[in-house]
């Protein structure tokens, strides 16, 4: 027992957020009489979401750095539009704009990283700066109106499923149910894997019965998750989307020099800059990464609406850097991970939907999401201030 509560304490943030996101399920499961983990919200649920967790996924390097991002929306709308326009207008191949659209995001992001990192503007004005102009370029391209449709194929990346639907096993899709357990294995050769690396170099381990029950508990959420997919349309290609880059940036941030000093950055910029990290080019680079991840956000958006138009975006920044927050990412920076960045975002979403299916209004909505917000972060700092003191 002493073991568990040492395990608890010491990783607080992320396993207070796994306990609560479990128990708001169970909770809208009971006050939505069981709507909520029906396989077609299920589905719905990655859908909505992908988004925000996409954003979350690139705005947490930037909080790591104790900054934010406020002009990820408005590059979402904007490379929105100009892919509309690529398509619609001009008769661009998908396969040629996606590309396009993601370069575009990359030049967006190094203009913000230019000026944050070279000339110490802060973030906060850059960011604000570029939502304003993303924006007013966004109505300019649409004039104000909305440009649709796209290529089936466009549309296939955020509301589109992986081949063999029609192989079933009665009602269930057949490669869902494959999908899942080949998940499964590789999350749990991994994990163990990782115990036996720790303990080969001398570090401590969790014990064996906590790490079972760890492994036991994610095996079954994945395959919960493929199950209920497997009785509607089997494996969204936008999940595929945000496994990989879950995975990839879980490995930048924890296993690779540049995650060490995005983190060595955000926890104390001074003490870095004299260990020898290229601050300024770090900073760059987590800018140019976050307008590469808006522009992808921006394809998603676009893809699932089948439609640009010039509102798309609206407050996306806002739900990506609750969703950080909310997973555990500290304000001042140097603090957080992408999974808790996911986890932050699923809260989010399953609050949405799960206040959307009761019927709650979106006055009620928003105010009840600021104080989830607001006693994420408090909850942050009493922690803070507990092991300090």
């Amino acid at each position: 027992m002493n073991q568990l509560t040492k395990y608890f304490k010491s990783n607080i943030r992320q396993n207070g957020m796994v306990i609560a996101l479990v128990a708001i399920m169970l909770l809208f499961q009971l006050l939505t009489n069981g709507i909520l983990f029906r396989p077609m919200n299920v589905n719905n649920l990655v859908l909505q979401n992908a988004y925000v967790l996409i954003l979350a996924t690139g705005m947490l390097l930037c909080i790591l750095t104790g900054n934010i991002d406020l002009s990820v929306g408005s590059v979402v709308a904007f490379v929105g539009a100009v892919a509309s326009v690529m398509m619609v207008d001009w008769g661009v191949p998908v396969a040629f704009t996606i590309p396009a659209a993601l370069i575009i995001g990359v030049f967006i992001g190094a203009f913000h990283g230019y000026f944050i990192a070279f000339w110490q503007i802060p973030a906060f004005i850059v960011t604000l700066a570029g939502m304003l102009i993303w924006r007013g370029l966004t109505m300019v391209i649409l004039k104000g109106q909305t440009k649709s449709p796209f290529d089936k194929s466009f549309q296939a990346l955020a509301a589109g499923y992986l081949p063999g639907r029609e192989i079933r096993i009665g009602s269930f899709n057949t490669i869902a149910l494959i999908f899942g357990m080949i998940l499964s294995v590789i999350l749990v050769l991994m994990l163990l894997n990782a115990r036996k690396k720790k303990q080969k170099y001398g570090f401590e381990v969790l014990p064996r019965w906590i790490e079972t029950f760890k492994i036991v508990f994610l095996v079954v959420a994945i395959n919960l998750l493929t199950f209920s997919l497997a009785d509607y349309n089997g494996i969204p290609i936008v999940l595929i989307l945000l496994l990989f880059l879950v995975s990839l940036y879980t490995f930048i941030t924890q296993r690779t020099i540049f995650g060490r000093h995005v983190y060595a950055l955000g926890g104390n910029e001074k003490a870095a800059k004299l260990s020898g990290v290229k601050t300024k080019r770090v900073m760059f680079l987590v800018y140019t990464n976050m307008g590469m991840l808006a522009a992808l956000a921006g394809l998603v958006v676009a893809g699932r609406l089948n439609a640009a138009t010039p509102k798309a975006g609206t407050m996306f920044e806002l739900d990506a850097i609750a969703s950080c927050f909310i997973g555990g990412a500290s304000a001042s920076g140097g603090i957080g991970t992408v999974v808790g960045a996911i986890v932050g975002g699923l809260v989010m979403g399953v609050l949405n939907n799960g206040m959307s299916i009761m019927g709650v209004s979106v006055d009620w909505q928003q105010a009840i999401k600021g104080l989830v917000l607001l006693g994420a972060v408090f909850f942050d700092v009493m922690t803070k201030s507990k092991t300090s003191s």
